[in-house]
């Protein structure tokens, strides 16, 4: 005796929520638009955000530190607390100097990046399509190297329109999904099943 197990395409959990995640996709997409217009903004928010966060986590190293075994465990966990809190206030007074900074970490990042993926794709030229790797590595390269000779104008634009970007991206790629599934869903209804 066998038993099917096999999901028709209306019964999939993407073509039954498929409206949920085209609306979430939808305000993700459209809040990835607003970081795209308003650069600046947007990345003060995430700047003050990540002061926040540092505070957060500068008050969670300082009550671990009534727990820390011996006085070494209790003194790093006693400077870490203080450098988070210290790091965050900063940031949460002057968001614009933690927004600089980002921006500068981020292009040290790219340039990082993008060396690691132009080395990554020199040692696959053996392989088939070797070149992308190259080609994504360069891009990363141009975008950091461009950054650090903005900067510190850059900080102006560099956070909030890259976030938007993946704000963006991130959302459409979830409304193509939904679509996906109210194909599926659509197709199902049409089979009767």
């Amino acid at each position: 005796m066998s038993t099917e197990t096999g999901t028709s395409p209306s019964t999939t959990p993407l073509a039954t929520t498929w409206r949920y995640l085209a609306a979430v996709g939808l305000l993700i997409s459209l809040l990835g638009v607003v970081a795209i217009v308003a650069p600046l903004v947007t990345g003060l928010a995430l700047s003050a955000l990540l002061g926040a966060l540092l505070v957060v986590s500068g008050v969670s190293h300082g009550v671990h530190v009534f727990s820390a075994r011996g006085w070494i465990g209790a003194l790093s966990q006693g400077l870490l607390a203080l450098l988070y809190v210290v790091g965050g206030i900063v940031t949460l007074v002057n968001p614009v100097l933690g927004l600089t900074t980002l921006t500068l970490v981020l292009a040290v990042v790219f340039v990082f990046n993008g060396v690691l993926e132009i080395l990554m794709g020199l040692r696959l030229r053996s392989r088939p399509n070797w070149w992308w790797p190259i080609a994504s590595g360069v891009l990363a390269l141009a975008v950091g190297v461009l950054l650090w000779i903005g900067w510190p104008s850059t900080a102006e634009w560099a956070i909030g329109l890259l976030f938007g970007v993946n704000l963006l991206s991130s959302g459409l790629s979830m409304v193509f999904l939904a679509l996906n599934g109210r194909r599926a869903a659509r197709d199902g209804s049409a089979i009767g099943t």
